[in-house]
């Protein structure tokens, strides 16, 4: 299958789709909706699963994660029975585009990791796996979320290239740059001793 036209109606329309997708905020939708919370105006001001999580509880923090994995996976899928994987995989940085600087947020928005695991979701599974194992242990050995997405981030190039999809590192290789860039607080927190641990707030309110 031949990439197609920059200006190709079919892969634009994609490409706005996803980014429609992108930007609808569930943080703030499932939030405010049933808890009556804005995430922007408590705990870290982010609407993604980790804050709601912390304002509303876990089961409400995993909605939101499986809807802004959901925006990501949904568009690439359909994207990879249309165009070059490489193609749909710029169609899932829309979708990353519209959840970083979301339309319905003034161009503001959340973190996208959620998003990032729908995208390689679709694109490759195995390294997604491996990544999301590394995510899922420094989280549980270290206690912050932060912490386990920057590895996320960090190892999903690494991986995709062991895995043989190097079509998808230049996707990866921006991903990493947008999380790192997203995460920059976090980063200064983490290196003061000033995160928040996830799992010790959880073991506090349990």
């Amino acid at each position: 299958m031949r990439p197609p036209d920059l200006f190709d109606p079919l892969f634009l329309g994609l490409c706005l789709v996803a980014y429609f997708l992108g930007s609808i905020p569930f943080g703030l939708i499932v939030a405010k909706g049933f808890c009556g919370v804005d995430p922007r105006l408590a705990g870290s001001h982010n609407v993604g699963a980790t804050n709601v999580s912390r304002l509303c509880g876990l089961p409400y923090g995993l909605l939101v994660l499986l809807c802004d994995a959901l925006k990501g996976f949904l568009p690439v899928w359909i994207s990879l029975g249309r165009v070059e994987p490489a193609w749909a995989g710029f169609v899932g940085l829309c979708a990353l585009l519209g959840h970083l600087f979301s339309f319905f947020l003034r161009f503001r928005g959340g973190k996208a990791v959620a998003t990032t695991v729908g995208v390689f979701l679709a694109l490759s599974l195995p390294a997604l796996l491996a990544s999301g194992l590394l995510c899922l242990l420094v989280i549980w050995r270290s206690g912050y979320v932060s912490l386990g997405s920057l590895a996320l981030a960090l190892s999903l190039p690494v991986c995709l290239a062991v895995v043989g999809r190097y079509e998808h590192l230049p996707l990866s290789l921006a991903v990493m740059c947008l999380i790192f860039f997203k995460h920059r607080e976090n980063i200064k927190r983490l290196l003061s001793g000033e995160e928040k641990s996830f799992l010790k707030s959880r073991r506090k309110k349990s």
